[in-house]
């Protein structure tokens, strides 16, 4: 397109041959929007993100061939991860971004382009709509689902900061009790990746329940899935961490009331210590 002398000019994704994002809009007038900002005013120094809240996929691409037993799923969505978020924004007064759309249409938990950023199959279940689509797609699925969250996010962190003072950023989801034949007994885990300033307390203040099986950096690693709060906390210097409840464990609502006391509890206590609350890179 011509800039404002008559020049040719292009975006990033138009110098790539055969690159170009596809015209067709994905979501519809009758489809959510890409996310959703819980208490967008809350006054404590904390973001709450939740990459893998939602299950919805736009009616114009028929679930991704999939019927509604599978979207259900921990394939779909972190099963209790919005309800859990939505509380915890409640309980501790903060915002919190939730991504409303299927992690099976792109997981905005990977970086646009990784291969496992859209899956053919998972866990096991082919996923149709994903199976050979080509770059185009790729690229307008980041647009429509992925690039809006993140963005989202951006404001309210920038909306927190300055209003200071500098803001945690805590990452929900929730894991499956089974994955690949595997069961995995941890019934909480914490993930992070340089930063220990919320880890380590976290999981000193979870171990001193003695009902708790409390994963440090299980059953995944912060230092190998962290692009979330890496992207929006790790380079910007702000403490970080990530949670991973299971997800038996998140099926009442009296279950997910039990975890937001007890990481209500603990992260109030964490919200305390001032020392926290400051631009630190490691």
């Amino acid at each position: 397109m011509p800039n404002d002398h008559g020049e040719t000019i292009t975006t990033a994704v138009e110098e790539i041959p055969g690159v170009a994002a596809s015209s067709r809009p994905l979501i519809g007038p009758d489809d959510p929007p890409p996310f959703e900002i819980v208490n967008p005013q809350g006054s404590a120094a904390l973001v709450l993100v939740c990459d893998h809240a939602g299950r919805a996929i736009p009616k114009a691409m028929g679930n991704l061939g999939l019927d509604d037993r599978n979207l259900n799923r921990h394939i779909g969505h972190d099963i209790g991860s919005a309800d859990l978020a939505r509380a915890l924004a409640e309980r501790l007064d903060a915002p919190a971004v939730l991504a409303n759309y299927s992690r099976l249409l792109i997981d905005c938990n990977r970086q646009p382009g990784d291969p496992h950023s859209i899956l053919e199959a998972s866990d096991g279940t082919p996923i149709p709509g994903n199976i050979g689509i080509g770059e185009a797609e790729q690229v307008a699925r980041a647009e429509a689902f992925h690039w809006p969250y993140h963005h989202a996010i951006e404001t309210v962190i920038a909306h927190r900061r300055r209003s200071g003072p500098e803001p945690i950023l805590f990452s929900i989801h929730t894991f499956t009790p089974s994955l690949g034949g595997q069961d995995r007994f941890w019934d909480i885990g914490i993930l992070w990746n340089r930063d220990p300033r919320v880890a380590v307390p976290l999981i000193k203040l979870l171990c001193a329940h003695d009902n708790l099986h409390v994963g440090d950096n299980e059953p995944y690693s912060g230092k190998d899935i962290a692009y979330t709060i890496n992207l929006h906390a790790g380079a910007a210097g702000l403490p970080n961490a990530a949670v991973e409840v299971r997800q038996d464990h998140c099926e009442t609502p009296a279950a997910i009331g039990r975890w937001t006391d007890i990481l209500g509890d603990a992260l109030e206590r964490i919200l305390a210590m001032d020392h926290l609350h400051a631009v630190e890179h490691f």
